[in-house]
């Protein structure tokens, strides 16, 4: 129960807050007679049933590697069926601009949530006139302490995201079960042939009502991206409450739109007319779910990130760690601030929620449509046919939601696409660089290594104590440890090449000495799962290694072509191999190697 209960904070605030504007923003399109309400609630209902309960609490969640979920996970999933290389290609190039577009859906969310948070502000007597310049002040404001207390971290404060969150369903549960009190033919909605018919009688401009039917849905892929942090099981059975919750809630919201048509914010007018006294409480209840809101979307992109690093998709960012009990709670400041930048702008670029509505959801139907696309080829490929079937259904209906959302990119849904490039073309050009930096590099491989080694580990004088050299892999050596060892002529009594391995699997961290390569030269295999945060200080101290001295390689990188030098200032603003570690910087030694691109 427990477990449930957390996960309310940590997976469902996203789609738990989406009733604060879903509604609103459909009915900007649409006349709110009998008929059409009744259509969109039945187009809302099996929105969530298909694409949250059926792609991901049903099929993506039975898809995991050792508990962990996410667009990395299905990429390593399904590499290893995958004999051809150009298949393998596509489904990284699949799994690059599912993790970019999960970036460019992170920097909306909190935007969205907070402004229409904050716009419930309107309806307190006195503040009916609060300005649109005011509401975004006070937004900005809470966007700007949420992300400057992410250095901080949120372990204090995390135990109560969970409480607030379950009050929160609660009273969308209450108001709408007094809602639908007045006006039970909504339930009607429950049916999916008014759904069906809304889409037929409208044609076209019923067909672009979709685009903002998905903003019911947005977060529904957090279920599946955050199921490493409390497992499928309470996960899953916590989105049925909270599917309970939401179908009441809009159901209510429906009733009461059907008898206020002229109302401009659904939700906080229905609480308002329902008890005017706790409007107040609701409002500031509110502003709390849309900041733990923002808060699970911040700490699903620093993992997502975290993910990308130790995949060797993204650079080396800084990542620091705000609990000492819990290694798992991580902050990484370049993608805070980067967060934070366009939050910001986005917020002051739509000025209103139902503007900004405009631009959401673009990016989330393209996650959806890629995972819809993985788990399709997955099911294939392992003869599951009644799991390909309903995978098949689900894409479709992915993608008809994607095309629809494609009418918003001339009014703002272009933004989505715009942040989603910024981490695309640096996870492009970071691959394809690390690639040909490793091509030029030409790395010694092994044999003719050691007989040049054991031919000057005997004839020169050697210096006390161990030295330590990282490779990626003991079969090849680095042109740094070549130059260290042999032009510059630095031998230790005890050379251990240190080799530290990212496997496929999320967890597991295993470390031992391989069979020493020579005289005075042995090497050290580290492997961890993608998803471990490493000690290596604590591991080598653990293997009894007490290391000297630390070199390591460092590329100065020399080219005319304007991609590689945009790899060359990646490389010099993040964080070296052995700085990302957190090794004694008293002990560490750069050797550089001139490379030309």
């Amino acid at each position: 129960m427990q477990k449930i209960v957390k996960s309310l904070g940590i997976v469902f605030g996203d789609i738990g807050t989406s009733p604060i504007y879903t509604l609103t923003v459909i009915f900007l399109f649409t006349k709110p007679t009998v008929e059409n309400v009744t259509g969109v609630l039945s187009l809302i209902v099996w929105t969530l049933m298909t694409l949250v309960t059926v792609e991901y609490a049903w099929l993506a969640t039975s898809l995991s590697k050792k508990g962990e979920g996410g667009t990395i996970v299905l990429r390593e999933i399904l590499v290893p069926y995958l004999k051809n290389g150009k298949k393998v290609a596509f489904v990284t190039l699949l799994s690059f601009i599912g993790i970019s577009l999960l970036v460019g859906d992170g920097v909306i969310t909190p935007a969205i949530s907070i402004l229409s948070a904050v716009e419930g502000v309107t309806l307190i007597p006195g503040f009916e006139r609060l300005s649109h310049e005011k509401i975004i002040l006070i937004s900005g404001f809470i966007a700007i302490v949420l992300f400057v207390l992410q250095r901080k971290g949120t372990e204090k404060v995390a135990f109560a995201f969970g409480p607030i969150m379950l009050l929160w369903f609660f009273a969308l549960a209450a108001s709408g079960i007094a809602a639908i009190s007045q006006f039970p033919s909504v339930l009607w909605g429950l049916n999916p042939y008014y759904g069906i018919k809304f889409i037929i009688n409208n044609g076209l401009p019923g067909f672009f009502i979709l685009s903002e039917v998905i903003l019911c849905a947005t977060g529904g892929e957090a279920l599946y991206a955050d199921m490493g942090h409390l497992g499928r099981v309470p996960i899953v059975k916590a989105w049925y409450f909270v599917f309970a919750v939401l179908l009441l809630n809009y159901m209510g919201q429906g009733a009461f739109l059907v008898q206020h048509q002229d109302a401009h914010n659904v939700l906080f007018e229905m609480i308002f007319s329902q008890a005017q006294a706790l409007y107040i409480p609701f409002l500031l209840l509110s502003v709390f779910a849309t900041v733990i809101a923002s808060q699970a979307m911040i700490s699903g992109m620093f993992s997502v990130v975290f993910q990308g690093i130790n995949t060797h998709v993204m650079p080396l960012f800084k990542v620091d760690y705000t609990s000492r009990e819990m290694r798992s709670q991580i902050y990484i400041s370049t993608v805070n601030w980067f967060l934070l930048i366009f939050v910001l702008f986005i917020m002051y670029e739509f000025k209103e929620s139902h503007n900004l509505a405009a631009a959401y959801g673009l990016a989330v139907t393209g996650t959806m449509a890629l995972t819809g696309v993985m788990m399709t080829w997955i099911f294939l490929i392992r003869r599951q046919f009644f799991r390909l079937v309903l995978a098949t259904v689900i894409t479709v209906i992915d993608l008809v939601f994607l095309f629809s959302n494609m009418f918003k990119i001339p009014y703002g849904g272009y933004w989505s696409i715009v942040i989603a490039l910024v981490p695309f073309c640096m996870i492009l050009i970071y691959t394809n660089g690390q690639r040909r930096l490793y091509k030029a590099l030409k790395p010694l491989n092994l044999e003719a290594f050691l007989i040049s080694y054991n031919q000057i580990y005997k004839s020169l004088p050697k210096i006390r104590g161990t030295a330590l050299f990282f490779a990626k892999e003991a079969t090849e050596i680095a042109p740094y440890i070549v130059h260290t060892m042999f032009k510059n002529n630095i031998i230790y009594e005890d050379n251990v090449l240190v080799s530290i391995i990212r496997t496929d699997e999320p967890f597991g961290v295993h470390y031992y000495f391989k069979e020493p390569l020579g005289p005075g030269l042995r090497v050290f295999e580290l492997k961890a799962g993608y998803m471990e945060v490493v000690d290596v200080e604590e591991i080598l101290k653990d293997s009894a290694i007490n290391e000297k001295t630390i070199f390591y390689g460092l590329e100065e990188i020399t080219t005319g072509n304007i991609v590689w030098k945009i790899f060359s200032v990646i490389k010099k603003l993040t964080p070296t191999f052995l700085i990302f570690y957190k090794l004694p910087t008293n002990k560490l030694h750069g050797v550089i190697t001139r490379v030309e691109m």
